[in-house]
């Protein structure tokens, strides 16, 4: 009954607008408080301390800061160029680059807030300019965005790993393949929704452009094949891709390019700092309520509850899924992935889900909670660059979700589109 009531309060904390940490902090001490005594403040403290610095979570301030520094230099323009020459000339071929550019772009930074903060500048207003409605621009731009957790690398596959001691590695090739359906279902339906509204062409294809834009953008075309090169090859952890992801776009973006002065550098490490702190606080304050959730046995308790009401493996992945997309309509995706697993891990065990497998879900189900209202951080992020109403956006953002769901259910009921190149490569 406790745990109840702190979950309820800790939901309620959440809708009044208090920060997703802080609700998290105050609800695990209360409980900690309630039930252990004052003393247990003290060991609050220390899991803080542990919760943050797990060292596979280091990944994620060094990826978001390879994103930043992506941001601040020509990078993105000269992946949308190259994007554009290869597949702009198809009807809607605009909001086909906007869903390209994420694809490559998702293979660097691994978040989506960051893909759709640095594309959505630059294509919004393009999209507009070309007779897209604004609610298209910011839906396809918002929508795509999604796949940068789906493509590896990801930070929501770092935290689930990290939290259940799932290879970080694996989770990142099992994404490869669903991010892939995922990104070219979009461009399908960008494709049919140019031909129901007569959306225009870009320009005519020419070799020549391809090939300038390509020599223009073969040093940023390097970066993923350095860092998912350097992971899958074995010859760095995720982590130590992340570092040499910041390195790579350094030298790239200052070296090669020369356009990243002292200026630049600092606007990028600020804006990495202030998305690490974000996340990080986060893993910190969860750690506590983990602890507490484990104390009462709420893990193990759940498993049990949920398997005397089914062991079917089918049914149980459906409730799940029901669960996981009313959570992610309410909660940030990495504070979601914080409250669920250490609950859900048990039971994910107990039936003989693939970890690899669920972690899948698990990301599928943060993306989809990143376009869908009240919360929904990825289109509140479009909808912002684009000056659009985000229930009108909702709308037209519909079927987008729906490939994303279907992806989704792919996933769920059918597993090798996950597993199978984790067993082609990890046996």
């Amino acid at each position: 009954m406790t745990v109840t009531l702190l979950i309820l309060g800790l939901f309620f904390l959440v809708m009044i607008n208090v920060p997703i940490a802080v609700a998290l902090g105050a609800t695990a001490l209360i409980g900690m408080v309630t039930s252990k005594g004052f003393d247990s403040v003290y060991n609050a403290a220390l899991t803080m301390f542990d919760g943050a610095t797990n060292f596979p979570l280091l990944a994620i301030p060094l990826f978001i800061l390879a994103g930043a520094l992506m941001n601040t230099t020509s990078i993105s323009r000269r992946l949308i160029n190259l994007t554009s020459a290869m597949i702009g000339f198809v009807r809607g071929g605009l909001a086909m680059v906007n869903v390209g550019v994420s694809m490559f772009f998702a293979e660097i930074s691994g978040s989506a807030v960051a893909d759709v903060a640095a594309l959505g500048s630059v294509l919004i207003p393009a999209m507009k300019a070309r007779n897209y409605t604004p609610e298209l621009s910011a839906a396809v731009t918002s929508s795509s965005a999604s796949i940068a957790i789906i493509i590896p690398p990801s930070i929501a596959m770092i935290i689930y790993g990290a939290l259940s001691d799932t290879s970080i590695v694996q989770l990142f090739v099992a994404g490869i393949i669903p991010g892939v359906i995922g990104g070219f279902s979009m461009m399908g339906l960008c494709y049919w929704y140019a031909v129901r509204y007569n959306l225009p062409r870009e320009k005519a294809f020419s070799i020549r452009r391809l090939w300038v834009a390509f020599k223009e953008a073969g040093w940023a075309l390097t970066l993923p094949v350095i860092i998912l090169g350097g992971i899958f090859g074995g010859i760095v952890t995720a982590t130590e891709g992340a570092g040499l992801a910041v390195v790579a776009a350094l030298i790239i973006g200052g070296v090669i390019y020369r356009e990243l002065n002292w200026t630049h550098l600092r606007k990028a490490m600020v804006e990495g700092v202030t998305q690490t702190a974000v996340v990080m606080l986060l893993v910190a304050t969860s750690a506590v309520l983990g602890l507490y959730l484990t104390e009462m046995q709420v893990p193990q308790n759940f498993a049990r509850w949920m398997i005397g009401f089914t062991s079917n493996k089918l049914l149980v992945l459906a409730m799940l899924n029901v669960m996981l997309f009313i959570v992610g309509m309410f909660l940030h995706g990495a504070a979601a992935i914080i409250l669920i697993v250490p609950i859900v891990m048990p039971l994910v065990h107990m039936l003989g889900i693939n970890p690899i497998q669920f972690g899948l879900i698990m990301t599928l189900n943060i993306a989809i909670g990143q376009q869908t209202p009240p919360v929904a951080s990825v289109l509140v992020t479009s909808c912002s660059i684009a000056k659009t109403d985000i229930w009108e956006t909702t709308k037209v953002n519909i079927p987008f979700i729906l490939v994303l769901i279907g992806v989704l259910l792919l996933v769920t009921y059918f597993p090798p589109v996950s597993l199978v190149l984790v067993n082609i490569f990890y046996g």
